[in-house]
């Protein structure tokens, strides 16, 4: 792989990686958050208005700034019955149909989430419940994501594209010189 390329995707990797240990540190704000709030309901009769909602709030950034990281993973949903059937040149093909598409699918869905996000901002967006805290970081974080996701794709088929060791699932040491 070209050190330009090599450079790239580590540093690509390394932003996922970076937000992925981000949104894994938001558990620790979900759970007190949900335990007061249990606590209060059923101990004292006196359930919060903001602690199931802010907990709501707080799974989005936490699903989503997650999902680039795991994708380099290879931990998403994947057809492992399909693949394990293949050569590894069918599978090294199989990634290089399916990222394009991940990056293409990307693409469009962040075309229409960025104004959204934009216009949440602009209008000082509430979530209209009795707590009633604004929701623009939450819509954010939904573009931001898919950014993170789309680079990953395209770090991705560019580590398979250009035959890095690690970029299938598997290596077979009969098939690495393909």
């Amino acid at each position: 792989m070209p050190p330009v390329i090599a450079a790239l995707t580590g540093a690509i990797t390394a932003t996922n990686r970076a937000a992925f240990y981000l949104a894994i540190s938001l558990i620790y704000l979900i759970v007190p958050v949900m335990l007061i709030d249990v606590v209060m309901r059923y101990a004292f009769n006196a359930p919060t208005v903001w602690g199931m909602e802010s907990a709501t709030l707080l799974f989005g950034p936490y699903f989503l700034l997650a999902g680039p990281h795991v994708l380099h993973q290879k931990g998403h949903v994947a057809m492992d019955l399909l693949r394990q059937r293949l050569s590894l040149r069918g599978e090294r093909l199989l990634a290089l149909i399916n990222m394009p598409i991940i990056i293409a699918f990307c693409g469009i869905l962040l075309w229409y989430s960025v104004p959204a996000a934009i216009d949440s901002f602009n209008y000082g967006e509430t979530s209209f419940s009795a707590w009633n805290p604004p929701i623009w970081w939450t819509k954010a974080a939904v573009p931001i994501a898919l950014l993170l996701m789309l680079l990953q794709a395209l770090a991705e088929f560019l580590r398979v594209l250009f035959r890095d060791p690690g970029a299938l699932t598997r290596t077979d040491d009969a098939e690495v010189a393909l």
